[in-house]
């Protein structure tokens, strides 16, 4: 058997997206927080494209800023650009491609300049500057729970010689305030005796947040309530005694054990609730989220009119300093090719960013249209929706309108919500209509609110229920839709 190179040939079927087909989708995916950034480095790549502001317009259409290109004579360039005297005032025409795009780069910074000069900015245009900077004024730097519990070690009384036990100690605390680490673990690791590091660990448990440092749900609570000197209380022997039945609401047998009604237990417990189970809640910044709507939705009389929201996107045009370029005859053929190339994939961008706002405009008119109770009365009254209900009505693939709603938000007056909550699955009625999931949730969610705390609704009496409104619903749903809403079992919401 010999061994060596062998030519074969295979056929196979692979799919390939032409790269403005692939820009096209990455547009209609993007959020708008994303897209803006992607549009403005564009605009860095892209010389012919321009940032357009909104500006008042003249009868005949013209903006002033056009009018103010068309006053500029496009052979005459601004006084501030550098001429070659060989050339009896023209700019110079270089023999190679290289001196042509520099030159071409150098104009581009000169008429740019020009403009940034000419143009007088507009007061609508200083009003949205004036809030993005008070804005971006007012964001502050928000301190860790680590910087925090360290410039209280500073302000302590603890000795210098003990600052790094100190250290280790807050390096190991998470951001909820628990320390994740033994004190022999911590002794190993700063190679100093455990007492030490117990009397250190001591201090810290003293600091703000109360409960920081703690190990474990059971100390964390017991030291709040030693801070606010409840030492004495029901509920500091129910945590230190009864955690485990505390946790399982087996109310009846810690009433027997201490010797008190289970009345006094129940209060106990409420009192218990007001506690921070998470001592380092106010330092974690994380669950903040900064969304911007996509579409906004506003009645307007009787119809609810749907609106995109244009001024998150930078408005782009192409500069007519290159279309001027391209048809002066010192312009060599690699220049016009160049530029007519960029004003190519910059006119592409344009459109694709017009039928991106198109695309979701319509599917959130779509949206809107379908789930009209949603808007009047809000979540209990959304009705099942399929992708491929609205695509069929827009027009489009269902995968389109995947990527159309995936991360973009609306802004209805029921509040803001992600586009893609309005497709949910539905349940059949006893009159044969559809009801969303959301909307059995909702429900169910009242219906527990609404109960009498001593005689819990089980998951039983729930369904049975929901079928007096018509709503066939089997219990393993019921207490799946209640396990999402974080809704305890009867039992364990019972209270006495």
């Amino acid at each position: 058997m010999t061994q060596g190179l062998h030519l074969s040939q295979k056929m196979a079927l692979q799919q390939v997206l032409a790269p403005q087909l692939q820009q096209s989708l990455a547009l209609l995916q993007t959020p708008v927080l994303e897209l803006k950034a992607l549009v403005e480095q564009e605009l860095q790549q892209n010389p012919v494209l321009e940032e357009e502001y909104p500006v008042d317009r003249a009868p005949d259409g013209k903006s002033q800023r056009d009018k103010e290109v068309e006053r500029a004579d496009p052979a005459e360039p601004p006084s501030d650009v550098k001429f070659d005297p060989a050339t009896d005032g023209e700019p110079k025409v270089a023999d190679d491609f290289q001196a042509e795009f520099e030159r071409l780069a150098q104009m581009d910074q000169e008429w740019r300049e020009y403009f940034s000069e000419a143009n007088v900015p507009l007061r609508a245009r200083e009003e949205e500057e004036e809030r993005r900077r008070y804005m971006f004024d007012s964001l502050v730097a928000g301190t860790s729970l680590q910087e925090h519990l360290l410039e209280q070690v500073r302000l302590s009384e603890l000795p210098e010689d003990r600052y790094p036990i100190a250290e280790s100690i807050i390096g190991n605390i998470d951001d909820n305030g628990y320390l994740r680490a033994s004190v022999d673990e911590l002794a190993f690791a700063t190679n100093v005796p455990a007492d030490q590091v117990a009397e250190v660990l001591k201090v810290i448990q003293s600091f703000n947040p109360p409960g920081v440092g703690a190990r474990d749900l059971r100390e964390c609570l017991m030291l709040q309530l030693e801070r606010a000197d409840r030492k004495d209380t029901l509920e500091y022997r129910i945590i230190s005694e009864h955690m485990d039945l505390l946790g399982k609401r087996r109310f009846p047998e810690i009433a027997r054990a201490l010797g008190c009604p289970v009345e006094d237990v129940q209060a106990a417990w409420q009192r218990i609730t007001q506690l921070e189970p998470r001592p380092g809640r106010d330092f974690s910044h994380d669950d903040n989220i900064y969304v911007v709507p996509e579409v906004f939705v506003r009645k307007v009389g009787d119809e609810y009119v749907v609106t995109a929201n244009e001024d998150a996107i930078p408005h782009l045009r192409i500069s007519n300093t290159y279309k001027d370029l391209m048809a002066r005859p010192d312009s060599s053929a690699e220049v016009r090719n160049y530029i007519r190339e960029r004003i190519r994939a910059g006119k592409f961008l344009i459109k694709g960013l017009q039928r991106r706002q198109e695309t979701i405009l319509n599917i959130a008119r779509e949206i809107v249209k379908r789930q009209r109770e949603f808007m009047e009365h809000g979540r209990s009254h959304l009705k099942p929706m399929t992708m491929a209900q609205i695509a069929e009505a827009v027009g489009v693939h269902e995968t389109t309108v995947s990527r159309a709603v995936s991360g973009k938000y609306i802004d209805t007056p029921q509040g803001v919500f992600e586009m893609k909550s309005f497709f949910t699955s539905g349940l059949s009625t006893a009159n044969g209509e559809g009801v969303s999931n959301a909307s059995v949730k909702e429900l169910i969610n009242e219906m527990v609110a609404n109960e009498d705390k001593k005689q819990p609704l089980s998951d039983e009496e729930i369904v049975k229920r929901l079928s007096e409104k018509g709503i066939m619903i089997a219990r393993r749903t019921v207490a799946k839709y209640r396990s999402e809403l974080n809704i305890l079992p009867s039992h364990l919401r019972k209270q006495y």
